[in-house]
């Protein structure tokens, strides 16, 4: 008996249980956007209204305030008559959301190592040997997780709530963009890059780390096919034979 595919759908995870409880449309938007950032839900994908009220045990009137929410960050399309769907951005819009990356990210980088500790140096590296462990065994879901988290972890490092909700939101939509246009920026690149950005701010090297990070980021935008070629109508139309 074939087995069912899983649902990309899940409840937050328990990890987060000491925060203060979060309410249904807030467990449904970190859910849904949990799937995006980790790949398990792809750009067109329906969000089916009933389906997802079934897994969270709500009425769909709270399915559809989150489904508003995830509209306004511009990661689900609502469209009238027909529902809501994960976005799917366009060749503009990835370069935008790549080109607010670089000048919000390489300032934040270049102020943290002003800034960072040597407790926070110690808390990167672990994240950095959660990150290789992940990639060597292979663990789709967890290393894109993890690798994403890392430039979020950078800014609570500030203690900077707005930037990091920034920041999640931005890697959000990155997500989606790599997934429409096929990244071929690997993990083990992104963790390479990773690891040079941390030994630039043990280093205290604001200009070092700041080049670094606008170049990670840069390093992945370049690996996305945003420049589709067009092609001749004639020799793709010209009867064979």
């Amino acid at each position: 008996m074939a087995r069912k595919p899983a649902n990309p759908l899940r409840l937050v995870d328990p990890a987060r249980a000491a925060r203060p409880p979060a309410s249904s449309t807030d467990q449904i938007v970190e859910s849904i956007t949990g799937a995006i950032v980790e790949r398990r839900l792809m750009p067109g994908t329906k969000l089916v209204e009933q389906q997802i009220a079934d897994v969270f045990a709500v009425s769909r009137t709270v399915v559809r305030q989150a489904l508003n929410r995830l509209s306004r960050d511009r990661l689900v399309t609502l469209e009238p008559a027909r529902g809501a769907f994960v976005a799917m951005p366009s060749i503009d819009e990835a370069r935008q959301v790549f080109q607010v990356r670089r000048l919000v990210e390489g300032g934040m980088a270049r102020q943290l190592a002003h800034d960072i500790s040597d407790a926070q140096i110690e808390q990167l590296r672990a994240h950095l040997r959660d990150e290789r462990s992940a990639v060597s065994r292979n663990d789709v879901s967890g290393r894109t997780r993890l690798l994403a988290d890392f430039h979020v972890v950078l800014a609570r490092l500030l203690g900077n709530e707005v930037l990091a909700q920034l920041i999640a939101d931005l890697l959000s939509r990155s997500q989606l963009i790599a997934l429409m246009y096929q990244s071929g920026h690997s993990a083990e690149h992104s963790q390479t890059e990773h690891v040079q950005i941390v030994e630039a701010l043990e280093k205290r090297d604001g200009r070092a780390a700041a080049r670094l990070m606008e170049q990670h980021i840069t390093s992945v935008e370049r690996n996305l096919r945003l420049d589709p070629r067009t092609p001749d109508l004639a020799s793709v139309l010209k009867p064979r034979g």
